[in-house]
């Protein structure tokens, strides 16, 4: 068995899975395998990966499922994994030639720790430069909210988790919806778990018009129920004031959008709340399109 499962899920990327192909075919260590999950493509994905099991220079293992979306293809995908890690890398993304090696070589120092739930370690533009900022010096350890809100990382992250830990925690997606944050999951396991941190970057991405980073308030406006319950548990974890603020405005977004009533009053300050109500207002109708579900 393979230690790390470098797992991808696509949908119509034939265009730009080549460039992770090729990384994976140039890693310094061989202990992984590529779990594929292709969200329903329609762009000839299927002929493309054949083509590289039959080179055999990876080990795929490849499976096509009805459009889902992607929280869902990931629930597939863990249920799947038979590896003791979980690397999620996305079809646009592609790893630095000693990625897996390093990954192998953290594993070491928290395969037998419970309190550990993975490491969090660096997406980057190239190998030496971050996407925003590095991971503060002298954090080893961290729960992945404070890791954002508390030590002011402003960066992108390779998140690598322990399977069966994530097995435990798959993404609640609501009926008739295809997408909810991925932090969705990384903030429940805030708490129980913590996260190894390694200031390294394994992971090179460059953000493309048709990827989720840039159409979030679309997502958000097709995804509404998603959105709304994400957006409720953040402002009820929040513990400063501009992150009470800034997350129960976007709760209260998220309400309007997905026609939810009463909003105000499951807000977890009322206070904070009502003072919110007028910038979500603006924000509905500027950010996010003001499109209500309800009408």
């Amino acid at each position: 068995m393979k230690t790390v499962c470098v797992f991808t899920p696509t949908y119509n990327r034939a265009y730009i899975l080549p460039a992770l192909y090729e990384s994976l075919v140039s890693q310094t260590s061989q202990d992984f395998m590529w779990l594929i999950v292709d969200d329903g493509s329609t762009d000839g994905t299927r002929s493309l990966v054949d083509s590289w099991r039959r080179e055999g220079k990876v080990d795929i293992t490849y499976v096509k499922k009805e459009n889902g979306g992607k929280p869902r293809a990931i629930n597939a995908g863990v249920e799947l994994c038979e590896c003791p890690l979980f690397f999620c890398v996305d079809s646009d993304d592609h790893l630095v030639s000693g990625a897996v090696a390093r990954i192998v070589e953290d594993y070491v120092a928290i395969r037998d720790d419970d309190r550990i739930a993975g490491i969090v370690a660096l997406r980057g533009t190239d190998e030496h430069t971050p996407m925003a900022t590095w991971i503060p010096e002298g954090l080893s350890e961290v729960r992945y909210w404070d890791l954002f809100e508390k030590h002011r990382f402003a960066g992108d992250t390779s998140l690598i988790h322990k399977t069966e830990v994530l097995r435990r925690y798959p993404y609640d997606v609501a009926p008739g919806e295809k997408f909810i944050a991925e932090t969705s999951v990384y903030y429940r396991l805030d708490e129980r778990y913590l996260m190894r941190t390694d200031n390294t970057i394994l992971t090179i991405c460059h953000y493309l018009p048709d990827g989720l980073t840039h159409n979030f308030a679309r997502n958000a406006r097709e995804n509404p129920i998603g959105y709304r319950k994400h957006k409720l548990y953040c402002a009820q974890r929040a513990q400063t004031i501009v992150g009470k603020f800034r997350e129960t405005t976007l709760y209260l977004v998220g309400c309007r959008m997905s026609g939810e009533r009463g909003g105000l009053s499951k807000a977890p300050n009322k206070l904070i709340g009502a003072l919110c109500m007028l910038p979500a207002c603006v924000a509905y109708h500027t950010v996010f399109g003001g499109k209500r579900a309800d009408g």
